[in-house]
């Protein structure tokens, strides 16, 4: 009987549950509890299984640069870094308030590990990230163009709660460029979070996008509501070598 159970568990895929199942058989603690503890202890060891394995395909689905976490962050006072808000971060509200988080700081200051962190914190919250080097971002959106699907591309991205680009700033954006940043912005404004790292101060962020009307449309939709890191100090590269 009991083999028969922990089979029938696997072919319904309640792997979790087989995998408690067995073990409550092997240390004979199945016989020991009310038939409504040991459903308990299964169906939590089937909702655990269940969501580990939702936070491991969120996780590979990202390709974030670092595996970085939230408790493995510096956070030496001469970095700037305010864990407070940071903290307030890890809620993941800002996500359902579709509000940005705008990451700036020397090259080296830890601006791509601090986003990586947070996009593992939405994963662990259970969000879909999507992440991006500004410029291999910006290939992707021409070569969705140049394919003819960049409109589904667009509902793709929107319906993300979190977008984060990476490195942004590191050269100009052309016209179309320019336009498809806008229109993604767009789509995401008040309804999905956007978290942007950039080596440049974000006043500077009008030079890079050029045409001052689009900037002030891009950046109208970022600005206001969203969460600002400086990052100060020399580059946490040099410190670990």
């Amino acid at each position: 009987m009991k083999h028969q159970i922990e089979t029938n568990l696997k072919e319904l895929h309640l792997s979790g549950m087989a995998r408690s199942w067995q073990t409550l058989c092997e240390t004979r603690q199945a016989q020991e509890l009310s038939f409504s503890e040991g459903l308990q202890i299964l169906l939590h060891s089937e909702m655990e299984e269940r969501q580990n394995n939702r936070f491991d395909r969120l996780l590979k689905a990202a390709k974030f640069r670092y595996q970085a976490s939230v408790p493995e962050i510096n956070f030496d006072p001469s970095r700037g870094l305010d864990k407070g808000l940071l903290t307030e971060l890890t809620s993941c509200q800002y996500i359902e308030k579709g509000e940005a988080v705008l990451i700036t700081g020397a090259t080296g200051s830890g601006k791509s590990f601090l986003a990586s962190a947070l996009g593992h914190q939405a994963c662990v919250n259970g969000y879909k990230v999507m992440y991006f080097n500004t410029q291999k971002f910006m290939i992707r959106l021409k070569m969705a163009r140049l394919e003819g699907n960049v409109l589904n591309y667009f509902d793709k991205l929107a319906k993300s709660p979190l977008l984060i680009l990476d490195d942004f700033g590191l050269t100009h954006l052309e016209k179309q460029q320019q336009f498809d940043l806008m229109e993604i912005m767009e789509d995401r404004h008040g309804r999905a979070s956007t978290i942007i790292a950039s080596q440049l101060p974000v006043a500077s962020w009008y030079d890079v996008i050029s045409d001052a009307t689009i900037a002030d449309a891009i950046l109208d939709r970022l600005i206001h509501t969203s969460h600002r890191f400086e990052l100060l100090g020399d580059t946490l590269r040099k410190k670990r070598k």
